[in-house]
């Protein structure tokens, strides 16, 4: 049933029901239908199966796929057919391009104007086709999207090389067709001694397949070709050595050949393309010179500048388009101290400076679709040619024996002058001349006609002895027409000598750069593995700061702004790691994401950072980070263990969470309610320390929560009472050092752990810290502290301190209330708590020393 608006009206044809003819509607599917004097039912699915299938066909080989032997759909022949039937030759002078689609309209294509003209525009430009098949005039679009001026506007003529796919045609060298009102014909095929398929490629959606054909060098398809018409039992791993792989009219660099290979090999596979980037100005700039095939310039650069603007492309400060007709020039200016490879690199990743060509090789063959590899396409074009050469061939033949036949006749009557003139002289009309130059000399109906129409000039002596040197000639022609027809070696040899000659007259330098390798950057070799702080916001900003940022401070001090955050954020998660350090992302909801540290946007103290949602590529937007565990490396006999609100305990190997597709994966299954307060890594022989908001805490063997799978749900942990949730857990490293415990008003304690004896898993726990609603607020933190790290307390208003563990008394009892760690402004109260190890400060002070020696020079100059 159609479509209706609010009124009635059909959506598809603005009519109103009640219009509908009475005799048209006794017609509607599923009713009998009157045809003559019978009636035929048809259900509406057969209809609908017939109509369909007629439908795509027509399309499949009517519009869409392009023919293996000239690589032109029909519209594309009826252009170039037309234009040479006007006579726009190459070396003639160029016609409107509106005569040129009336013609093809008129005579050939009854479709509408604009798909001639595109197609036309197309053939014309030099990014489109690697070899131009049309000579335009005026304005034919851009690189950028422009659309081409009006078909009134613009001129066109055929190119040389155009002309090398018609050449021969009026040789019978292929199959003619009544055109579209049976007026006059057209050709089902071009002769077409240019592999056009090859060299220019094709692409098409059909109905239920589609097309997609890479261009390449005419010099390579040529080697190709002769290597195939040498031996049509050549491999194509050989092949593949005439021809590396595609060659794209806008030139850039393939990377890798993998994709080419398989699809040469069987029709289909992806090539991954580069654009051709060079620095200038000492590594301040970026200047791409070349760019993927097919992708617009104009909105490659609006893509840039956009994701500039989101903060997800960092290093940028300016972008500019100074591409002319010389060519391309896309200026990408950096800020001071951006690296330029990495700066490429995300350029790459992000914009279609990389993109992709999907190869899909698939060509009418007898006009069936069929998939095709690369050595399929060369032969199905020889076969073609030799087909070409043949009719070509017999053509001429007979057009030589016909001459021949003639010529002797005309020599014939020559030698017997002065009888033939008597002959004609007698006879009262010219068919009873004929009639008796039959009989008397023997010869046929056409040599006695010929005969009658010689001039009196061609009796003289020198054209006897012209026509004598014409028919040895004719002769020697037929004599090698027999031998071509004869010899399928001759017939290679000539489609080889072609191609050999298509190649002086067309050939040109490779544009595209195939490199062997992949090609992908690994920026761990260009980014220093410095230490780093990661912070992040209660709504989900994050930034990478340098540690070195952040100068150690005595205890109680009030630090340092370490993140500015927006009217009602705070900073809730603060880690430091280095930059080589994979980052595990753990949502609310248990789902895992990852990337690298460095792969975080750097901000400097007073940034807010970027959102989260903005740095992976399908992130739920409303879904929340968690917690941001660093990895160093996924060893098979780590686990990653897991603490809740609710007080529930999950461990899983931690190898399970090394591949992270672009979904995420589940990293625990959680009850309703339910959310991950904490995650650490371990060795399976630990003892674990949960810390509840109460200033309760349990301290039980890891061994006590057995290994489980990505997906499991995990198992009760601590007891909870009242209004009590698990706040910290802390995996022990060292017995023998201390568990630090943060209040919300920035009171802490250093307890050690041989104060809490181990307990059962599950148990409700003991005392770890005294809170008092006033004087401290709830524990809001714990984490493990030895006498030589550094702890990182944060606020809820972003300021950050530095703090040496040691400075913070150690106090045996767990019901103390502990010490002022960070002194807060009213108003403000500590929401996170970071370690920063021995062997991080280790590295830091090397960095430091690194720099300071960077520095030195400048100073005493």
């Amino acid at each position: 049933m159609a479509p209706q608006g609010g009124d009635g009206a059909c959506l598809c044809c603005d009519s109103m029901p009640e219009e509908i003819d009475e005799d048209v509607a006794e017609d509607l599917p599923g009713e009998p239908t009157d045809v003559g004097d019978a009636t035929v039912e048809v259900t509406v699915e057969e209809e609908m199966r017939s109509s369909y299938i007629d439908y795509a066909m027509s399309v499949i080989v009517g519009r869409a796929l392009p023919d293996v032997r000239d690589g032109f759909k029909p519209v594309h022949r009826r252009i170039l057919y037309a234009m040479d039937d006007m006579g726009l030759n190459s070396d003639g002078p160029h016609r409107k391009s509106a005569r040129v689609v009336g013609e093809v309209l008129g005579k050939y294509h009854p479709h509408g104007d604009t798909a001639a003209y595109d197609t036309l525009v197309r053939m014309a430009q030099e990014f489109s086709l690697r070899y131009p098949l049309v000579d335009g005039q005026g304005n034919f679009g851009s690189m950028d999207g422009d659309s081409p001026a009006a078909m009134r506007y613009t001129e066109a003529r055929l190119t040389p090389i155009a002309e090398e796919m018609l050449a021969d045609i009026d040789e019978d060298t292929v199959d003619f067709t009544p055109n579209f009102d049976a007026s006059m014909e057209e050709p089902t095929v071009l002769p077409g001694k240019l592999p056009n398929l090859l060299v220019n490629g094709s692409a098409g959606i059909a109905v239920g397949m589609a097309t997609n054909m890479a261009p390449h060098n005419l010099g390579e398809i040529v080697d190709a070709l002769v290597l195939q018409l040498d031996d049509p039992d050549v491999s194509i791993q050989r092949l593949m050595q005439a021809v590396p792989g595609p060659d794209f009219p806008t030139g850039g660099i393939i990377q890798g050949t993998g994709g080419i290979q398989k699809a040469y090999a069987t029709g289909r596979g992806i090539v991954r393309m580069r654009a051709r980037m060079h620095e200038e100005d000492e590594g301040g700039r970026l200047v791409a010179t070349e760019i993927p095939y097919q992708v617009n310039k104009a909105k490659l650069a609006e893509d840039i500048a956009q994701l500039v603007r989101d903060g997800k492309l960092e290093g940028i400060s300016d972008l500019r388009d100074e591409s002319s007709r010389e060519g391309v020039r896309l200026i990408i200016e950096l800020k001071r101290g951006a690296n330029p490879e990495i700066v490429k690199n995300q350029l790459f990743q992000k914009t279609q400076l990389q993109d992709s060509f999907g190869i899909n090789n698939v060509a009418l063959v007898d006009n069936e679709p069929k998939v095709l590899n690369l050595k399929e396409l060369l032969q199905y074009w020889i076969e073609h040619r030799l087909e070409v050469i043949v009719r070509r061939t017999q053509y001429r033949l007979d057009e030589a024996l016909d001459r021949a036949h003639i010529v002797e006749g005309l020599l014939t009557a020559l030698r017997n002058i002065d009888d033939v003139i008597e002959t004609i002289r007698a006879a009262e009309e010219t068919a009873d001349a004929r009639e008796a130059l039959i009989a008397d000399f023997e010869l046929t109906e056409e040599q006695a006609r010929a005969i009658l129409r010689m001039r009196l000039s061609r009796l003289t002596r020198l054209e006897q002895a012209k026509l004598e040197d014409e028919l040895e000639g004719l002769r020697e022609d037929i004599e090698r027409y027999r031998n071509i027809l004869d010899d399928e070696e001759r017939q290679r040899g000539i489609i080889k000598q072609e191609l050999v000659d298509l190649k002086e007259d067309y050939d040109d330098e490779r544009r595209t750069e195939i490199r062997e390798s992949e090609g992908q950057l690994v920026i761990e070799d260009l980014v220093p593995d410095d230490p780093v702080v990661i912070l992040r916001t209660d709504q989900g900003y994050v930034k990478r700061v340098p540690l070195e940022k952040y100068r150690v401070q005595r205890r109680g001090g009030r630090g340092v702004i370490g993140m500015e955050t927006k009217e009602g954020d705070h900073v809730v998660d603060v880690l430091t790691c280095t930059n080589h350090d994979r980052l595990l992302f753990l949502t609310e909801e248990g789902i895992a994401h990852d990337m690298k540290a460095y792969q975080v946007p750097e901000g400097d103290r007073y940034a807010r950072g970027s959102p989260v949602q903005s740095l992976f590529e399908r992130w739920d937007p409303d879904t929340d980070v968690e917690k941001i565990l660093p990895v160093d490396s996924f060893d098979e006999d780590r686990f990653l263990f897991f603490a809740t609100r609710q007080g529930k305990v999950k461990k899983t190997p931690l190898d399970e969470y090394e591949r992270i597709n672009v979904n995420g994966k589940i990293a625990i299954r959680l009850e309703d309610g339910d959310r991950i307060v904490d995650a650490t890594i371990t060795d399976g022989d630990r003892d674990i320390v949960l810390v509840k908001t109460s200033g309760k805490g349990l301290r039980f063997p890891e061994k006590q929560v057995r290994p489980m799978g990505r997906v499991a749900s995990g198992v009760k942990g601590t007891e909870l009472r009242g209004d009590e949730e698990v706040v910290g857990l802390v995996a022990i490293e060292d017995p023998d050092e201390t568990l630090l415990t943060v209040t919300r008003q920035g009171q802490g304690k250093r307890t050690p752990f041989s104060s809490y004896r181990p307990k059962n898993r599950g148990a409700w726990g003991i005392y770890m810290h005294d809170v008092a609603e006033d004087e401290t607020g709830p524990v809001v933190a714990a984490v493990e502290a030895h006498d030589g790290d550094e702890i990182v307390f944060t606020s809820r208003e972003g300021v950050l301190i530095r703090s040496l563990a040691g400075d913070i008394s150690r106090i045996s009892s767990g019901q103390a209330m502990g010490v002022i760690v960070q002194r807060l402004e009213d108003g403000d109260e500590t929401v996170a708590v970071s370690r920063l190890t021995e062997d991080e400060l280790g590295a830091l002070e090397d960095a430091e020393d690194e720099a300071d020696a960077e520095e030195a020079p400048a100073t005493e100059a």
